[in-house]
């Protein structure tokens, strides 16, 4: 279906739904006069883990890094967004001066050694300077993307304690089920929300990792040790989840009252086949796959946003964007979370991804689509490098469609 006809359809199924009450086969897009909204969430990621956005190297002097990150603000200001979200702890590690993890290898190419200069303090004060939110994106458990120690710095905590570490995947990871774990995690992230006024302290999705097949997270001991108070150790992890976004939370609010709390998990919680409170889809379920009970975090209010990834095109059998945004929608009404959607722009005329990627108008068509859910204040583009290159256009198309002025993120 072309995009006129596809615009078309959208609005007489709106028109009928307005009209009769009922649900429209397809859901359809708000109308022009009710998609301009004066306060909205406009971010992108910026993604540093293996130098995915910045810095382009890490053999960069600190003027080229401060350069280059720089030049990342002022592009989202060109493209009339409001909202950064800055990879500042890609892998137990650290872009400021912490006391309790090493300097990140991406900064140096050496973990551990100081770039000369504090990329997250620049960040926050170079954002605010240009009217920017700046979120302090966070990735709780991860320790390196590969699988050997001793390719870590002597000094790093998860060399000190060995037995905090979970090798799974080809790839280390803090076990979750640890409570010295869990309050280290939270003493690093908070170090930062008390030297900084950053304006949210964001998580992805990686929390226990995802399923590889044939493979175990081994995590036996802790659960022996932690957990004889669960009927099963997969409602065992999900409380130690539950516990570090609660207890994160807490946190923030304590020691920096005005900073936010979001999360962008895996876009499906469970499938209605699985549950009925879940959505039509067939797909991963983060519930049982890595044990983050996502919709609970909503219902509960625990978190001030949530920014589900929703990286799927309109009619994709397995997770059809068209049915789980109404989905999250309805997860979020009535809470106090405020409901961002995360869109696939790096999927945008990659010839690797499907043919509703090769379109222009799909990227803007998923915003069209979400205007006629109230629910819904905004979105969230991965990643920057992609809204830069823009390969056939997407973002230039939702700018121009959905963005003719400057906006106000939500507080």
């Amino acid at each position: 279906m072309g995009r006129l006809s596809r615009r078309a359809f959208a609005l007489a199924a709106l028109s009928a739904f307005t009209t009769t009450g009922a649900a429209p086969a397809r859901p359809g897009a708000a109308p022009p006069g009710q998609r301009r909204a004066t306060t909205e969430m406009r971010g992108m990621w910026l993604a540093t883990v293996g130098n995915r956005d910045w810095p382009s190297r890490s053999d960069l002097s600190a003027a080229a890094q401060r350069a280059e990150l720089i030049a990342w603000l002022d592009l989202a200001v060109s493209k009339r967004l409001n909202t950064v979200i800055f990879q500042v702890r890609p892998t137990a590690d650290a872009l400021w001066p912490s006391p309790y993890e090493p300097w990140s290898q991406v900064l140096t190419g050496v973990q551990g050694r100081s770039p000369g200069w504090d990329p997250l303090g620049t960040a926050v004060a170079e954002a605010h300077a240009r009217g920017l939110q700046l979120h302090a994106w966070f990735n709780p458990y991860r320790v390196a993307t590969h699988d050997d120690p001793t390719k870590l710095i002597a000094s790093h905590p998860a060399r000190v304690h060995p037995d905090w570490v979970v090798s799974f995947g080809g790839k280390l990871y803090y076990n979750p089920g640890l409570p010295e774990v869990r309050a280290f995690v939270q003493d690093a992230i908070l170090d930062a929300v008390q030297k900084y006024p950053v304006d949210a302290v964001h998580f992805d999705d990686y929390f226990y990792p995802y399923p590889v097949a044939g493979q175990t997270f081994d995590d036996e001991a802790a659960y022996d040790a932690h957990g004889g108070a669960f009927p099963n150790r997969a409602a065992w992890r999900r409380d130690n989840i539950d516990k570090l976004v609660l207890e994160t939370a807490a946190r923030i609010k304590a020691t920096r009252p005005g900073t936010q709390f979001g999360i962008s998990p895996f876009g499906v919680w469970r499938n209605a086949s699985t549950d009925s409170k879940g959505s039509d889809t067939k797909a991963l379920q983060s519930y049982d796959d890595i044990h983050a009970d996502t919709r609970k975090w909503v219902r509960e209010g625990w978190l001030d946003y949530i920014v589900p990834q929703l990286y799927w095109n309109i009619g994709l059998s397995a997770a059809d964007y068209a049915k789980l945004v109404p989905w999250w929608a309805g997860v979020a009404k009535g809470s106090r979370t405020r409901l961002y959607i995360g869109e696939a722009l790096y999927r945008a005329g990659d010839p690797a991804q499907s043919a509703a990627w090769q379109d222009p108008a799909e990227l803007t068509d998923h915003l069209d689509l979400a205007a006629a859910h109230p629910e819904v204040r905004g979105h969230v583009y991965f990643a920057a490098k992609d809204v830069r290159t823009d390969r056939i256009g997407a973002m230039a198309q939702v700018i121009a469609d959905h963005y003719p002025q400057p906006a106000e993120p939500p507080r």
